[in-house]
């Protein structure tokens, strides 16, 4: 602060002379404290001695320009000056009630504004010299080591300046005071003392100006050496979002420091300096420290809620929402007075801003799936990309689901009304309703399946429709398997589902094998002639070998349904053909020409199979061989006929 400002700050009226120049006479004479019995010469004599003291200390005595703190340079005399004010006030409610115009109330009156300036000086000479002991951290910090609590600071304050003769004394009234707090506390009990004759006197707004001014400009420096930053609106909404990431990470980071170290600290600190019964001071004095810096702090969260709701979006606002929900409390606890209204106002605005962005991306998600129009056919069969993105999201949200669920508990999703039944088991709450966070995702999960039964009639096979849908069915039930949706939907939706995949698994081995199946003889006996037996192999050839090129562009990336499509597949064939095969090869007696028509021996068909169903069309399955003849070979021939 300059020193034309310093002394603008510490400048009194010009009428000093009078009562009015500094306080209404009723704010000084008014009895707040019991009106004592004084004689005139009493009276007389007690303003005489404080005279001595207050002039002693005056701003322009030569005493007080060598000295910055009289609190910390004797504290003895500090109190002494207190003690004095206290005794002068008590004279001039003598005096007022004595005589209101005497010269004795008036020199009196000067007197007391001398004092209160000088007063003014050491409040603002503690508070710009001490900053270190009264940053809130510090402070804290100081109680937190400590392992006392706030009733601490209060015995210490009823100890200190108007209760200790020195430093010696306060420390034999309490030996287990640690260095840090003695440090810390000091200065908190001076300005308490000061604060409290101060508006005792009816000087409350000269005391309150200068705590405001230092006070502000300190939590302001706090917050902005935590990153934050003053934005308009406008400046917000034209970045771009990779300049919005790193300033939302940077709050994040900060709001929790800001509100329970910075608020919590200066309101701490500010309660015990004011802790007189003024209302009014109390109301205007922290709100006025705290409001822009804090108004500035929780406006953020809203000017981020405003910009463009993409879905990759929704995570940051989830977070900025659970920082704040989180918070809240603590917020409504420090910002619990009229004045500071404003900011609980502006915090719980953020929170609904951030809950209506939220739930806005969620329903522009679910838009996209329903409009996606897409015509490509996935390669093979396989996952179809939409499938991937999709549950890539939800699993995603799946992690969010505490903050989620507060987000969307009042607001079920857009047509949900024709769930189908039962299509949840678990989790119930203790209501026995599903919670909400379930049924929005398990709707989004839904609204996917719907969209790929769709893609899957662009299929002119229907045996592809169906093994498509078993890929992609199969893919989100691993998905929801092995994420946090598992516990949201339950095992019941994980047990429906993959029911649906055998089943369309069953329908594609039907649709697309059942002519291999069908070209074998139902039953394999001598009594069949060798013109049966050729046109049977011929038959088998063309239909194994038809089925097989169509099946070698398709692709099963999960590996348990390839081994169970493949295993079930071969065991309704091998054993028939093997039984076929060995039957023939007796019923040919050896003859070359017939053995020409049985081009796949029994070990080939194994082959075959097992290099269908790829992972990749790039990756071919070589494990699955062995399983797959091991899980035939084990069946006697003709054992297995379905």
């Amino acid at each position: 602060m300059s020193v034309k400002s310093l002394s603008s700050l510490f400048s009194f009226s010009k009428q000093s002379s009078s009562l009015s120049s500094y306080s209404s006479p009723s704010d000084i004479l008014s009895p707040r404290t019991p009106k004592q019995t004084f004689s005139e010469s009493m009276v007389e004599e007690n303003i005489g001695n404080v005279e001595t003291i207050i002039t002693k200390w005056e701003l322009s005595s030569s005493s007080n320009t060598k000295v910055t703190s009289l609190f910390l340079h004797d504290r003895k005399e500090a109190k002494q000056l207190l003690k004095g004010v206290k005794d002068l006030r008590q004279a001039m409610q003598f005096l007022h009630s004595e005589n209101s115009t005497s010269d004795k109330l008036v020199h009196a009156q000067n007197l007391m504004q001398i004092a209160m300036k000088s007063l003014e000086h050491q409040f603002y000479q503690i508070l710009s010299k001490n900053r270190d002991q009264l940053d809130p951290e510090s402070v804290l910090s100081a109680l937190s080591v400590s392992g006392q609590s706030s009733d601490r600071l209060s015995s210490l304050e009823d100890e200190g300046v108007e209760g200790s003769e020195d430093e010696d004394e306060l420390k034999r009234a309490g030996e287990n005071i640690t260095e840090m707090e003695r440090v810390s506390q000091f200065p908190i009990s001076d300005l308490k003392a000061i604060a409290d004759c101060m508006i005792s006197c009816g000087y409350g707004k000269e005391c309150t100006k200068i705590y405001k001014l230092i006070r502000r400009s300190l939590v302001d420096e706090k917050l902005y050496q935590l990153g934050i930053e003053r934005f308009k609106a406008s400046q917000i909404h034209k970045m771009n979002w990779e300049e919005l990431e790193p300033m939302i990470k940077k709050w994040l980071s900060a709001v929790k420091i800001a509100v329970k170290t910075i608020f919590t600290g200066e309101k701490f600190i500010y309660d015990h300096v004011f802790s007189a019964p003024t209302t009014a001071i109390r109301e205007s004095c922290f709100g006025d420290v705290t409001k822009g810096g804090a108004m500035n702090l929780f406006r953020f969260p809203e000017l981020i809620s405003k910009s463009k709701k993409s879905p990759e979006r929704i995570f940051r606002l989830m977070e900025l929402y659970e920082a704040l929900s989180e918070l809240w409390p603590e917020i409504e606890s420090i910002f619990n007075i009229e004045s500071t209204s404003a900011i609980k106002l502006q915090a719980l605005s953020s929170l609904n801003k951030l809950g209506d962005s939220v739930r806005i991306v969620l329903s522009n998600f679910e838009s996209t799936i329903q409009k996606d129009s897409s015509k490509t056919l996935a390669v093979g069969c396989g996952i179809h990309p939409l499938t991937r993105s999709v549950m890539s999201y939800i699993s995603s949200l799946g992690d969010y689901s505490r903050i989620l669920s507060d987000i969307i508990a009042d607001y079920p999703p857009p047509n949900n009304s024709t769930f189908p039944e039962h299509y949840f088991a678990s989790p119930i709450s203790s209501d026995n309703q599903t919670p909400a966070v379930s049924v929005h995702l398990a709707w989004l999960i839904l609204v996917l399946l719907c969209k790929l039964d769709r893609k899957a009639q662009l299929y002119k096979d229907v045996s592809l429709s169906y093994f498509f849908l078993a890929n992609n069915i199969q893919f989100i039930v691993e998905r929801v398997r092995t994420s946090q949706l598992k516990h949201l939907l339950g095992d019941e939706w994980v047990f429906r589902q993959e029911k649906k995949i055998k089943q369309y698994a069953l329908n594609y081995e039907t649709m697309a094998w059942t002519k291999v199946f069908s070209s074998l003889p139902e039953k394999t006996s001598s009594e069949i002639s060798p013109e049966a037996a050729k046109e049977c192999f011929r038959n088998f050839n063309a239909a194994f070998e038809e089925a097989y090129m169509k099946q070698t562009s398709m692709v099963i990336p999960d590996e348990k349904l390839r081994d169970a499509v493949k295993i079930s597949i071969a065991k309704k064939l091998l054993p028939a053909y093997r039984e076929f095969y060995d039957a023939y090869l007796v019923m040919s007696g050896g003859e070359k020409n017939l053995e020409l028509l049985a081009r796949f021996g029994p070990d080939d068909l194994v082959n075959y199979l097992s290099d269908l169903f790829p992972g990749t069309l790039m990756l071919s399955s070589s494990s699955s061989s062995s399983s797959l003849s091991s899980s035939c070979s084990s069946e006697s021939q003709g054992s297995i006929r379905h």
